[in-house]
C-alpha cells in the first residue's frame, strides 16, 4: 500500500509538472498558412471518426458481454451467410471513406497545384547546411546552425545538461530565411550532395531535397513570427545539426531586410578586392571555420583520424596555397565543395587554416580566390 502511494505521489507531481507538460504534446500542429490548417483539420475529423466507430464498436461488444452473459442464462445465435449483415459491414466502412475522401482529396490536390506565386526561394541542402537564393531579388546565402549550440556539443557534459530548459538548443541558426506575411512563396528545393528533406511543420511543408532533381512546395504564411523546422532525412554524421529557422515579417520590414542584404553584397564585392591584413582574415576565418568546418576536421584542427584528416600539420595545409584552393573550392571526395561562400570569405577561412593549430601556411587574399575560380 505504502508503494502504490508513493507511485501515485510521483505521478502526480510528474503531470503537475508546467516544463513536462509543455513538452508533453499529442497532437499535431495547427500551422499558420491555410494548407496546414486544413491537413490540420482533416487529422481531427478523422481522429472524431476513429473515435466514434470506437465508441460504437466497443460500446456493442461491452453490452453484449454483460447483457448476454451464460450467468444470465442467455444462449448464443447461430446464423450464417446473413446478406443483411454483410451489406452493413461492408457498405458502412465504403460510405465512411467516400465522406473522408472528398476533402481529403480536395486538400491534397490544393497542396500540389500552385496558380502563381508572388515570390521564388531556392532552398538547397548540403552537409550540413541550408543555402537560401532568392532569384528575383539577388540575394543568396548559407544557413549554419548557431555558434551558441556548437559552443554546447563541444563543451562538457555539465554544460550540455544546463540547457535542457532552452527550447531552441540545436534549433537556432546564423542567418535565417526571412519571409513577408500574406504573401505566396514558392519553393524550390534540391540538393547539392545527398538527400536532405527540408520540413517547417507551421507551413506544412515537408519536401524532399534530391541531388540532381527539384522538387517544388509553396506556403502563404498568415501571422508574423519566427518557425522552426529540421532536416527529416538522414543525411549523415550531423544530420542532426542542421536545423531551420524562418522569420515571418511585415511586407515593410522584409523590404528593409532586402535593402540591407543587397547592401551587404555590394559591400562584399568590394571587400573581394581588398588587401586584407592576416589579423583580419584569420579573425574572420575563425568564425567561417567553426560553422562550415569544425564539425568534420574539429574545432582545434585534429580532425577524425580514419574519417576526417586533420588540420593541424596537413600538407595541405602547410603546402602550396593552389593546392588547398583547389580543394577547398571543388571539393575533394567526400568533402563537399564550398564554392557557395564569397572570395573574402574563402580567403578568410583558408588563411585561418594554414596559420592557426600550429601550421605556417602562406597567407590567402580574396584576389587569390577569384583566381582559382
Amino acid at each position: 500500500m505504502k508503494l502504490l502511494l508513493t507511485l501515485a505521489g510521483a505521478i502526480t507531481a510528474l503531470l503537475s509538472s508546467k516544463s513536462v507538460l509543455a513538452e508533453y504534446t499529442l497532437n499535431m500542429t495547427q500551422g499558420i498558412t491555410d494548407i496546414s490548417k486544413d491537413i490540420y483539420g482533416l487529422h481531427m475529423m478523422v481522429f472524431w471518426v476513429c473515435v466514434a466507430i470506437g465508441v460504437v464498436v466497443f460500446g456493442a461488444m461491452f453490452f453484449s458481454i454483460i447483457a448476454h452473459r451464460k450467468s444470465k442464462g442467455a444462449k448464443a445465435a447461430h446464423f450464417h451467410e446473413s446478406t443483411t449483415v454483410e451489406f452493413l459491414w461492408t457498405g458502412i466502412p465504403i460510405l465512411i471513406l467516400i465522406a473522408m475522401a472528398i476533402p481529403a482529396s480536395k486538400t491534397l490536390i490544393d497542396i500540389e497545384v500552385l496558380d502563381k506565386a508572388d515570390m521564388t526561394v531556392k532552398v538547397t541542402g548540403m552537409q550540413w547546411k541550408w543555402q537560401y537564393d532568392y532569384p528575383e531579388e539577388g540575394i543568396s546565402f548559407v544557413s549554419n546552425l548557431a555558434q551558441s549550440s556548437r559552443d554546447v556539443i563541444y563543451s562538457t557534459p555539465e554544460k550540455r545538461e544546463a540547457v535542457n530548459d532552452d527550447d531552441t538548443y540545436l534549433l537556432s541558426v546564423d542567418k535565417r530565411l526571412v519571409v513577408p506575411v500574406d504573401t505566396t512563396i514558392r519553393f524550390l528545393i534540391t540538393s547539392s550532395d545527398v538527400i536532405h528533406n527540408w520540413w517547417v511543420p507551421a507551413f506544412a511543408v515537408k519536401q524532399d531535397a534530391n541531388p540532381g532533381f527539384i522538387n517544388d512546395a509553396w506556403a502563404r504564411p498568415t501571422e508574423i513570427g519566427t518557425y522552426r523546422g529540421q532536416c527529416a532525412e538522414l543525411c549523415g554524421k550531423d544530420h542532426g545539426f542542421m536545423p531551420i529557422v524562418v522569420d515571418v515579417v511585415s511586407k515593410a520590414d522584409y523590404a528593409e531586410w532586402v535593402e540591407s542584404m543587397q547592401a551587404d553584397k555590394v559591400a562584399e564585392v568590394a571587400s573581394a578586392t581588398m588587401v586584407w591584413t592576416e589579423d583580419d582574415l584569420v579573425a574572420k576565418g575563425e568564425t567561417i571555420y567553426n560553422a562550415n568546418c569544425s564539425g568534420c576536421h574539429q574545432k582545434d584542427g585534429s580532425g577524425i583520424p580514419g574519417v576526417f584528416p586533420a588540420m593541424k600539420g596537413s600538407i595541405v595545409t602547410n603546402g602550396p596555397a593552389a593546392d588547398h584552393l583547389n580543394i577547398v573550392i571543388n571539393g575533394n571526395g567526400g568533402m563537399p565543395s564550398f564554392k557557395m561562400l564569397s572570395d573574402s570569405d574563402l580567403a578568410s577561412v583558408i588563411t585561418y587554416e594554414r596559420r592557426s593549430f600550429g601550421n605556417n601556411g602562406s597567407v590567402v587574399q580574396p584576389s587569390d580566390v577569384t583566381s582559382a575560380r
